[in-house]
């Protein structure tokens, strides 16, 4: 028979624990990862939340007011973009001719004080395409990062698919996941730490599975979740009491696995606590059967009662304005006697060339 031939794509899920607070070792692993995915025919690798360098635990188990220190290593072990972190993970995404989501502490070059739980989506030929921020930190997260913005709810128009992301608990939020849905998301990648299960009152592992399975049932999509893990490193820097290292040594839960359209899995699932790798082979064209039932973008919905909007604003701390004359260049000029706003230099879609190569 005639007629297009969909996309087909190898996803690859890395469950890892990151070298705590080491942003240059955590890269050196995060490469090492990437080649073996890329050695196992991975067309698309994604790594847990900020990977690069770690996620607070601080805040779980210690007074705010004696969280500076390790907020200060945070910070120092964050990652700009660009920077020479960055530059090798495009130069390993070229090396593997894969997409690669990464999660990272970002830290935006106009202060030292603040910090993003960010994505990058870097593509096969080492740009960086996405860089979408938390709109909003959970919990104590909410001491340690800032807030994104509408700018970075975006899809990715790629030759395996529609690309797009949201991290740990946004993907409970039903309008940042439609925002996506809509825009034809077909290859969703979520993100999240992994906790101890000590004073959690809850089942991560499976409140994971159930929003995975929950977002690939309502977008007919398949849904990666990526989670990472707590290991020596983490608890050698924080588990300054033995009522630390219990709970950081103890049990952890996470999840890790793929799963499509239908919202059944479609790959194997790792333990929580165990390093590695998991993989799923998708066809686009599993999405068609299951859309034909419930398609929320398109014909199962009423967009005459029922609709979204989505403010793609982003958030800026400083406006810059010339006069008539042109003079003072800046983030936005007068034109004919009225102003225009250009793209900042700090947004959620990164221009090409923004790696060093």
């Amino acid at each position: 028979m005639m007629g297009d031939t969909l996309p087909k794509a190898r996803l690859a899920a890395v469950q890892a624990a990151p070298v705590f607070l080491d942003r240059e070792a955590t890269v050196g692993k995060a490469l090492s990862l990437i080649d073996e995915a890329a050695r196992n025919g991975a067309d698309l690798i994604a790594f847990p939340e900020v990977f690069i360098s770690g996620y607070p635990y601080w805040n779980r188990l210690e007074n705010v007011f004696k969280t500076t220190p390790y907020f200060a290593e945070l910070v120092k072990n964050a990652v700009e973009v660009p920077s020479p972190a960055t530059d090798r993970l495009c130069k390993a995404a070229q090396r593997a001719g894969a997409y690669i989501v990464m999660g990272i502490n970002e830290r935006p070059t106009n202060t030292l004080g603040t910090l993003y739980n960010t994505n990058l989506v870097i593509d096969p030929t080492g740009d960086i395409l996405l860089r979408h921020r938390k709109l909003m930190p959970t919990y104590a997260e909410k001491l340690v990062w800032g807030f994104g913005d509408g700018s970075t709810l975006r899809v990715l128009d790629t030759p395996i698919g529609k690309l797009g992301t949201l991290i740990c608990g946004e993907n409970a939020n039903p309008l940042a996941r439609f925002a996506l849905i809509a825009q034809g998301e077909q290859i969703h990648i979520s993100n999240y730490p992994a906790l101890p299960i000590d004073g959690l009152g809850y089942d991560l592992c499976e409140e994971i599975r159930l929003r995975a399975a929950a977002h690939a049932f309502e977008g007919k999509v398949f849904t990666m979740a990526v989670s990472s893990v707590i290991d020596a490193s983490a608890v050698k820097k924080m588990a300054d009491t033995e009522e630390k290292r219990r709970i950081l040594s103890g049990p952890q839960t996470g999840f890790t696995g793929v799963f499509g359209p239908d919202s059944r899995s479609c790959s194997e699932t790792l333990p929580p606590g165990e390093e590695g790798i998991i993989y799923a082979d998708c066809e686009m064209e599993a999405i068609i059967g299951p859309k034909l039932r419930h398609d929320v973008a398109g014909h199962y919905n009423r967009f005459d009662v029922l609709s979204l909007h989505l403010n793609r604003s982003p958030s800026r701390p400083l406006f810059e304005y010339c006069d008539k004359e042109g003079r003072e260049g800046g983030a936005a000029r007068e034109e004919g006697g009225r102003t225009t706003e250009q793209s900042p230099a700090v947004d959620g879609a990164t221009p090409k060339g923004d790696r060093k190569t």
